[in-house]
C-alpha cells in the first residue's frame, strides 16, 4: 500500500525555519518526481515546490525562491522541505505528493504555523 507520512511541522515566529520531511513507501521511491504543496487557512491547495527523481532538477514557487530549500534522499525514501527566513504568509498545512500511474497520492499533511 502506498503511503507519504509527512513530519517536522510546528509553532515558529517570523524569521524562523523548519526543516520537513516526507517518508515514502509502497513504491519504488527513486522513479518519481515528489512535490510539496501546501493549504493556507481558508484557501486552496498551492504548489510549493517540486523535485526529479535523482534531486538534480528542482523548482520553486517565486514567493519561496531563496528561503525554501527542496532535496531528496532516495535511500531512506525521503524528501525534505527546508524552510528559513519564515514569514506569516507561510503559514498553512504542508504536503508532500507524487503521481503514481496517473493517481495523485497525497500525504496527511504537517502543520506550520509562524506568527509572532
Amino acid at each position: 500500500e502506498v503511503h507519504l507520512v509527512e513530519f517536522g511541522g510546528g509553532s515558529v515566529q517570523p524569521g524562523g525555519s523548519l526543516r520537513l520531511s516526507c517518508v515514502a513507501s509502497g513504491f519504488v521511491f527513486s522513479d518519481y518526481s515528489m512535490t510539496w504543496a501546501r493549504q493556507a487557512p481558508g484557501k486552496g491547495v498551492e504548489w510549493v515546490s517540486s523535485i526529479d527523481t535523482n534531486g538534480g532538477f528542482t523548482m520553486y514557487k517565486d514567493s519561496v525562491k531563496g528561503r525554501f530549500t527542496i532535496s531528496r534522499d532516495n535511500a531512506k525514501n525521503t524528501v525534505y522541505l527546508q524552510m528559513n527566513s519564515l514569514k506569516s504568509e507561510d503559514t498553512g498545512l504542508y504536503y508532500c505528493r507524487t503521481t503514481l500511474r496517473g493517481t495523485r497520492i497525497l500525504g496527511q499533511g504537517t502543520q506550520v504555523t509562524v506568527s509572532s
